[in-house]
């Protein structure tokens, strides 16, 4: 019988070892590719934040700012998004008339908002502000950036779909006497602009104003101007991309510079790292072995956040770091409650064995009604809140129900194995109870 006991004793405690030890040959191997493929928010990358308020567009103001409006607005922005090579964007719509946009990691901001709120409405039209073709009368995606055969420089072509329409337009234009023989290339022209005017502007919408000497019947348009490569390419881009159905007025931005995101990034890391070693020392020091338990369980849950985390592929931000954190004190207040609760029944003379069973028991209602409350807020501050508050309120319910199966079963279950080894049978001290403490039955 004593061997047996011994060889029960042994497996169980061999178990625990095994469970340790493929715990810490998996966190150690995969780790930090987890870590390495999580997105990070704008303030932790650089970029920028802004709010819009949608709104028709002139000439159109019988129109009804509704979600389908909305949504098509969204899809017209992500084309354009794509245009530059900004990965993980987030577009959210928010109340009934507004367009939250964040780009993290983007290098250029002025560029992205320019290109984000430009209308692209491409439209011909002569010096007397005439409308001839608009770009209703072009091919959808047939822009493209190209190079001039003669000088190199870099264009945008648009491919027409009529060229007899176009043909008609450059006759008729290049019969006038000069300079009144151009054909006028503007971008997001408004009722009210003049040719003569916008031409005196530094930052005009007139794209380029060719002279036309004869009929050209082709369906490529050439658009020349003082373009750079870049610029040409956004050009073609966000022609194709499309036309917005609405304006967009910026309300509000927010913008973080990629070395200030590298900073908080760093700051974020280093005070984490900080608080939570502040709390495996508390741990370990007030609880012994008990506390060695909740190492190795919070740093269990350190690591299913994180795979968790990038497994939604959610964006990391300095709020969803502060959840993390959060959720780490939450992890440690479970197993706060269960040990305090073990701690009692072993002041009352009981067993380990009993104090064990007592103590979970007791303590599972308490930790679950603290857990549900703090979801359910949680679940509040992402309906109502916004993109950032979203962020934590996600990191947050992640780290609660992550933190309620490492600290409740985890922690239970290694636990349990020493307990039912009966290897820690009348030492109490090992779980922070003084003799003197221990009340006879």
């Amino acid at each position: 019988m004593a061997k047996r006991r011994k060889g029960v004793r042994s497996s169980l405690i061999a178990l625990f070892f095994v469970i340790i030890t493929a715990l810490g040959i998996l966190i150690a191997s995969n780790v930090m590719d987890h870590v390495d493929d999580i997105s990070l928010g704008l303030d932790l990358q650089g970029g920028f934040e802004v709010l819009y308020e949608v709104q028709p567009l002139d000439g159109e103001e019988g129109t009804e700012i509704n979600r389908e409006l909305l949504t098509d607005t969204v899809s017209a922005l992500n084309a354009r998004i794509d245009v530059l090579g900004v990965s993980e964007p987030s577009i959210n719509i928010e109340g009934d008339d507004r367009i939250r946009v964040q780009l993290a990691g983007v290098e250029d901001q002025e560029q992205a908002r320019d290109l984000l709120s430009t209308q692209a409405r491409l439209e011909f039209r002569d010096t007397d502000d005439e409308l001839k073709m608009d770009g209703s009368d072009l091919v959808e995606g047939g822009a493209r950036q190209n190079f001039r055969e003669q000088t190199n420089e870099p264009i945008v072509t648009v491919t027409v779909d009529d060229a007899n329409l176009f043909g008609e337009i450059t006759e008729e234009i290049s019969q006038r006497p000069f300079p009144d023989n151009r054909l006028v290339i503007w971008l997001d022209y408004e009722e009210g602009d003049s040719y003569e005017e916008e031409m005196q502007r530094e930052d005009s919408k007139i794209v380029s104003a060719p002279s036309v000497d004869e009929r050209i019947q082709s369906r490529d348009v050439m658009i020349t101007g003082d373009f750079t490569q870049e610029s040409a390419a956004d050009l073609a881009g966000i022609l194709n991309a499309g036309a917005l159905p609405v304006e967009l007025e910026e309300l509000q931005l927010n913008s973080v510079g990629a070395q200030l995101g590298e900073q908080s990034m760093e700051l974020a890391v280093y005070a984490g790292f900080i608080g939570i070693a502040l709390i495996f020392g508390y741990m370990l020091l007030y609880y012994r072995f008990m506390g060695m338990i909740a190492v190795l369980t919070l740093s269990a849950y350190i690591y299913l956040v994180l795979v968790i985390f990038n497994w939604l592929n959610a964006v990391l931000t300095l709020p969803g770091i502060a959840a993390l954190i959060l959720g780490v004190g939450m992890a440690v207040d479970a197993n706060i409650i269960t040990f305090e609760r073990i701690k009692d029944e072993l002041r009352y003379g009981r067993s380990v064995m009993s104090a064990f069973k007592a103590g979970s028991r007791r303590s599972l209602s308490t930790i679950l009604d603290a857990n549900i409350t703090t979801i359910l807020a949680a679940g509040v501050l992402f309906y109502f809140g916004t993109s950032a508050v979203q962020g934590f309120a996600v990191m947050l319910i992640v780290s609660i129900l992550t933190s309620f199966v490492t600290a409740v079963f985890g922690a239970r279950l290694l636990l349990g194995l020493w307990v039912n080894s009966r290897a820690l049978n009348r030492k109490q001290k090992l779980f922070g109870v003084k003799e003197r403490e221990i009340r006879e039955l």
